[in-house]
C-alpha cells in the first residue's frame, strides 16, 4: 500500500525520531512510505496515496494549537474525500486531548475517514504502531 506520512512539527526543519520509527514499522510490513514535511510539501501529491498518516505536535506544551501549515497542506490537495487516514500526536502537553481533536477535525474537514488516532510516547511505540497500520 502507498502511504503518505506527513509530519507537522512545531519547528520548521525539525525531525522527530518517532517519525522515522513510524515509517520503519510500516515499511517492515511491505508498505511503500513517503515521508513528507508539512513545511515544505504543497499537498498536490496526496490524492495519489491510499492511506495518509499525519504525525503532529502542538506548538507548545501549554497549547492545543498545531502548525498552521497542516490545514493548508490538506486543503490544497485536490481531493481527499473518502481517503483513510491516521492521526498521531507526540505525547505530552497539558492540552494534548484538545490538540488531537484539532488534528482530527482538520483531517475530517477535507473528507478523510480517520480510523486510528493515538498519542505516541516513544520511538519503540511508534515502530510497533507502524507495524499495525494496514494490517
Amino acid at each position: 500500500m502507498r502511504i503518505a506520512l506527513i509530519y507537522a512539527l512545531s519547528v520548521r526543519g525539525k525531525k522527530d525520531e518517532r517519525v522515522t520509527a513510524l515509517a520503519r514499522g510500516m515499511e517492515s510490513m511491505g508498505h511503500r512510505v513517503d515521508q513528507l514535511d508539512a513545511w515544505t510539501e504543497d499537498g498536490s501529491r496526496l490524492p495519489g496515496y491510499e492511506y495518509i498518516v499525519i504525525y503532529a505536535e502542538s506548538l507548545s506544551p501549554i497549547s492545543s494549537k498545531l502548525a498552521e501549515r497542516l490545514p493548508k497542506i490538506l486543503s490544497s490537495a485536490s481531493s481527499l474525500v473518502g481517503k483513510k487516514g491516521a492521526a498521531f500526536l507526540r505525547k505530552g502537553g497539558l492540552f494534548s486531548g484538545k490538540a488531537m481533536g484539532n488534528l482530527m477535525r482538520a483531517m475530517e474537514k477535507e473528507g478523510m475517514c480517520v480510523n486510528w488516532s493515538d498519542s505516541i510516547a516513544s520511538p519503540e511505540l511508534a515502530e510497533a504502531i507502524g507495524k499495525r497500520i494496514g494490517a
